[in-house]
């Protein structure tokens, strides 16, 4: 089982956020989606739910994280989405750090599918998220 900086119980609560925010109707997120989701793409996006909950919680618990916790959200987010195999989960973490920007927690929930892709991630580490 790989050590994880960020706690699992902070990953779960994330997902469940997540779930929570893109379950709403009057959220959308498109499908053509920018290489590395471009600051003013994510503005585009999110204009209208400045003012949402989920989203406000979401981003507080990730900029609460220190720099290292977030690039680990975000390379659990491409192992589960199967960018990576669990083998490569250190390269995962090396290439999070280069694309590692002040608005993960924007990129992040950019992905509708993100609560399935990091318990998968999770998963895939050895980690229990029930």
């Amino acid at each position: 089982m790989a050590t994880l900086a960020v706690g699992p119980d902070d990953v779960l609560r994330l997902c469940q956020l997540a779930r929570e925010f893109h379950a709403q109707e009057a959220v959308a997120v498109p499908d053509d989606q920018p290489e590395g989701l471009a600051d003013e793409w994510l503005d585009d996006v999110f204009d209208d739910h400045h003012e949402d909950a989920f989203l406000g919680e979401f981003r507080a618990i990730v900029a609460d994280l220190e720099p290292d916790q977030q690039m680990q959200v975000v390379a659990l987010l491409w192992l589960g989405r199967g960018d990576y195999e669990s083998e490569e989960w250190e390269l995962a973490v090396e290439d999070s750090v280069d694309a590692w920007t002040p608005r993960t927690a924007d990129y992040l929930i950019a992905h509708p599918m993100l609560a399935d892709h990091l318990e998968e991630g999770l998963r895939m580490l050895g980690y229990d998220v029930e």
